[in-house]
């Protein structure tokens, strides 16, 4: 999940080397906590949220597929 969300995050950001993507690993729900660059950061929310609920439509699938449940923060 992990790489999925920051292959995703570098190809559409400016400053794809300022990428960082965490994990935290719960119990039940793994926590993926995505940093980007300040200027990039309208990019990875698009216009109303449009990206980044997309990037969580592809991320809950995904994980769906894994049975597990996993959840994006878009840290500042």
């Amino acid at each position: 999940m992990k790489e999925l969300i920051e292959y995703i995050a570098k190809a559409l950001v400016d400053n794809p080397d300022q990428t960082v993507v965490t994990e935290v690993d719960g119990s039940q729900t793994s926590v993926l906590e995505l940093k980007v660059a300040k200027e990039d950061l309208g990019k990875i929310i698009g216009k109303q949220g449009r990206t980044a609920r997309a990037l969580r439509t592809i991320l809950s699938a995904a994980s769906a597929k894994l049975k597990k449940r996993t959840v994006l923060e878009i840290i500042e």
